[in-house]
């Protein structure tokens, strides 16, 4: 045998002989239960699927870095951001939202973007999205919403009706339907798109003064799209064009970057803000907060294995390292939560150790000990339980957020901002897009929502006439509705308007 040759074991080091026949009684006879290769082999095939993450399914990602560029120390403390030329690890995953693994790259969905930073006070994961904004600002919502963005519980099938059904009943939808229907909801490639934190956060540096921000990843390579026609045809030719132009060009040697700018207000000035700050249906508009510019965030290293690093990779927005807090955006405050839930739901209590998802900068001490999946030695002899005289791991009272006012009576409150749900998408029709933009903006739009019911497509198209008229007026053109009937319906409530298409009259 050569020197060297790598030699086929089974899953404990064990050599193995053969690996074309199983093991049987005589040439025809039935398979013996003592083969345990063939055991092993089939078992481990039998759970090789591990649960398809309920959204951001399809995926792909890289390592690379992210670079300070800008001093913000006065903003934060966070280590990582804390002088000029700091380099700090990344993993970056893109992702669609609805769709399952094996969906195509160009549908007409919202994009992860996920990046994990491995500084040296932990992980640090922001969890965005390629769109400042989301459909809903509620969690309570949210299973909801996803419902209906997944398959018909009869027929397995996407559905327009229940699609437009929720949101044509949701307002507040408004804004981020408006870009999903844009061009932007087709991306043409990962490398080609923005990334947002959507949410905002809270930093704060070293005097505990606190500040509340956003993150704009902004592309370098400049932003592309797909037609709808276009974003179809690829569908069908080829359906991981994002996936493999992401690998290919990271291979290729032409790294992908993006430019962080980041939104910032002082407490004070959030108090004044006409818009609610921690409504993740809203913008913070530039020409109010203009972003500046801190760092850059640069691809130049692919996955050795994509199980292993992409498919078993996890970011929470609860990774929070000193310097970055959460703030009282209540989808964050929910996120915080379900992520790491789904997570330990996904890939086992310890999905931590993973190599993908493990600290590299600065390893867990803590007293979380056992479970599934325990790939380390457990913590050895060391003390389980805090506090200990044996010199276990001690918390470290600098380690925490300032304060901030919180108060109020328990209750179950509906959105009370004085600004509407219309105004921002209204804005970003009439004074953002292009007239080609508004142009097929209509038609992706009269596409999807030609396939429901006509009282749902006359209820979402009066939703479109209160954001701007004559957005809602080439929307009926194009259904061929009734546009008096539109305006009638724009002009009542959302309760109101619920009760008159409900029963079917139109």
């Amino acid at each position: 045998m050569a020197k060297n040759k790598k030699i086929l074991t089974t899953a404990f080091g064990i050599p193995l002989a053969e690996d074309q026949n199983s093991l049987t009684a005589g040439e025809r006879g039935p398979v013996l239960m003592q083969d345990v290769h063939l055991l092993e082999k089939l078992a481990h095939f039998d759970r090789e699927r591990i649960p398809e993450r309920v959204v951001h399914a399809k995926g792909a990602g890289a390592y690379g870095y992210f670079e300070v560029t800008a001093d913000v120390t006065k903003y934060t403390k966070a280590k990582f951001l804390s002088e000029v030329g700091k380099r700090t690890e990344v993993f970056v995953r893109f992702s669609t939202v609805g769709g399952e693994k094996g969906s195509p790259d160009s549908a007409r969905d919202p994009r992860g973007f996920a990046v994990k930073f491995y500084t040296e006070e932990g992980n640090y994961d922001m969890t965005g999205n390629n769109t400042p904004v989301f459909f809903i600002r509620d969690p309570l919502k949210f299973p909801d919403f996803i419902h209906t963005q997944k398959r018909h519980p009869a027929t397995n099938l996407p559905d327009a009706n229940m699609f437009w059904d929720f949101l044509s009943l949701t307002p507040e939808s408004i804004h981020q339907v408006t870009i999903l229907f844009s061009d932007r909801g087709t991306p043409a490639t990962f490398r080609h798109m923005n990334g947002y934190s959507s949410h905002t956060f809270k930093w704060y540096n070293d005097k505990d003064e606190y500040f509340w921000v956003q993150y704009h990843f902004k592309t370098d390579q400049g932003i592309k799209n797909l037609t709808r026609e276009a974003a179809t045809r690829i569908a069908g030719e080829n359906p991981n064009h994002a996936t493999r132009d992401l690998y290919e060009a990271i291979e290729r040697g032409d790294y992908p970057s993006w430019t962080l700018e980041m939104q910032i207000l002082t407490p004070e000035q959030a108090k004044n803000f006409p818009w609610d700050i921690f409504d993740i249906t809203k913008v913070w508009p530039h020409d109010e907060v203009p972003p500046i510019k801190v760092a850059r965030l640069v691809l130049n290293r692919n996955p050795k294995n994509y199980f292993a690093e992409v498919e078993q990779s996890a970011f929470s927005p609860g990774n929070l390292v000193p310097g970055i807090a959460a703030s009282p955006d209540k989808m964050l405050q929910a996120r915080l939560f379900s992520y790491h839930d789904t997570h330990i739901h996904r890939l086992g209590l310890n999905y931590h150790l993973l190599p993908v998802n493990a600290p590299k900068a600065a390893p867990e001490m803590s007293y979380q000990r056992d479970g599934f999946m325990r790939l380390d030695d457990n913590s050895g002899g060391e003390p389980n339980y805090w506090p200990n005289s044996f010199g276990g791991p001690v918390p470290d009272p600098t380690a925490g957020e300032p304060p901030f006012d919180v108060s109020g009576d328990a209750a179950r409150y509906s959105f009370s901002h004085p600004n509407d749900d219309f105004v921002q998408s209204g804005n970003l029709y009439r004074d953002v897009m292009t007239v080609q933009g508004r142009d097929n903006l209509i038609g992706n739009i009269v596409d999807h929502l030609g396939g429901a019911i006509n009282r749902i497509q006359y209820r979402q198209t009066a939703i479109f006439y209160k954001a701007d008229p004559d957005y809602g007026k080439r929307v009926a053109d194009g259904l061929g509705l009734d546009i008096k009937e539109v305006e009638r319906l724009a002009e009542m409530s959302n309760e109101e308007r619920a009760e008159a298409t409900k029963d079917g009259s139109y």
